[in-house]
């Protein structure tokens, strides 16, 4: 007896229930909308965050360097 026997007996699953299992059907969520201002303020508000993080890292090596 295999592990994969033992794991079928203790289930009361035999090979032939496998094979005979109901199909399932996976349906595609639906997309995402987001509105113009949204998009917008998030590219803005990106932007706006990387920009502060590249001036505060040039300002900690600036004072690294004193």
């Amino acid at each position: 007896m295999t592990a994969e026997d033992a794991i079928y007996a203790a289930e009361g699953f035999a090979d032939e229930d496998l094979h005979e299992a109901d199909i399932v059907e996976w349906y595609e969520a639906r997309p995402m909308t987001v509105s113009t201002y949204v998009a917008t303020g998030a590219v803005i508000g990106a932007f706006a965050l990387g920009v502060l993080t590249a001036v505060g890292a040039l300002a900690l090596m600036g004072r690294l360097e004193d």
